[in-house]
């Protein structure tokens, strides 16, 4: 298939990086049919702005990692890229499943907004055609030192700098965000698991039998005023992740589903 350039607007440069980002088709040209384009990777829109880049990361991360291995997922803080993010799949069909299945999913409360990227980003890039790399890096450089200077939205921004400047001082910082926990269901991998909705009659030795079946488990702790709940540690992050994917929704006393997540670091 012969390789076509990208959309003018189709990559934009951030903090030092550039992104790949959905362009919009021109309009001289007859809109192609869903099914008729698909990429590697994911651009993903109205994300809850007051999450930390990294927490919606680690979220967005473990949400689509069911569909494939997540190549790279890029999301910043910067107003531009606020509420935006990529997630980068090995290849263009676990993309397009991912997208079916979890477009307008609620994460942090905002229905996500999913379509596909119109370049491919750096990871999908070394890892599908790593010979071609320095050729895709040169570009975006050139696209970069082409762009720096006439983009309209900088140029807002550095004007909006320089009058503050003229004025006699920097602008106002901007009020510090709210926390937002992050929900136990998107928290990152850790050796240690967190059980919850067990049976109330629930023993050490009866979850000592049940995550003993998965390798590497170092120590099972009940919560003596709590019985709902407990903590399972193995050796290693691997090994919880086998036993969490495995026993999640487990019906121990053949009723109640038991849940089971990461603990929080």
């Amino acid at each position: 298939m012969a390789e076509t350039a990208p959309p003018a607007a189709s990559i934009i440069p951030v903090d030092g990086a550039d992104v790949p980002i959905a362009a919009p088709v021109p309009t001289t040209e007859p809109l192609k049919p869903v099914d008729d384009y698909a990429c590697e990777t994911l651009y993903i829109q109205n994300l809850n702005e007051k999450i930390k880049p990294e927490v919606m990361k680690a979220s967005l991360r473990g949400l689509f990692k069911q569909y494939g291995e997540v190549l790279d997922v890029v999301a910043h803080s910067n107003l531009r890229m606020r509420g935006q993010a990529f997630v980068s799949f090995p290849s263009a069909d676990m993309a397009k499943a991912a997208m079916k299945d979890v477009q307008r999913f609620p994460l942090y409360s905002k229905p996500m907004q999913i379509s596909f990227a119109r370049t491919r980003s750096d990871a999908v890039v070394k890892k599908l055609d790593a010979n071609r790399f320095d050729e895709h890096k040169a570009r975006r450089d050139e696209h970069k030192k082409t762009t720096r200077y006439t983009n309209p939205l900088k140029s807002k921004f550095r004007a909006k700098r320089l009058a503050a400047e003229i004025d006699g001082g920097a602008a106002a910082p901007a009020p510090k965000r709210p926390t937002v926990q992050m929900p136990d269901e998107y928290l990152p991998p850790n050796k240690i698991l967190f059980l919850q909705n067990l049976p109330e009659s629930v023993t050490k030795e009866q979850l000592i039998a049940l995550f003993s079946q998965y390798p590497n488990l170092h120590e099972v702790r009940l919560i003596p005023t709590k019985r709902d709940i407990a903590f399972v540690e193995f050796l290693d992050e691997g090994s919880a992740g086998v036993a969490k994917d495995a026993l999640h929704n487990y019906k121990l006393d053949g009723e109640n589903k038991i849940k089971i997540t990461f603990a929080r670091k």
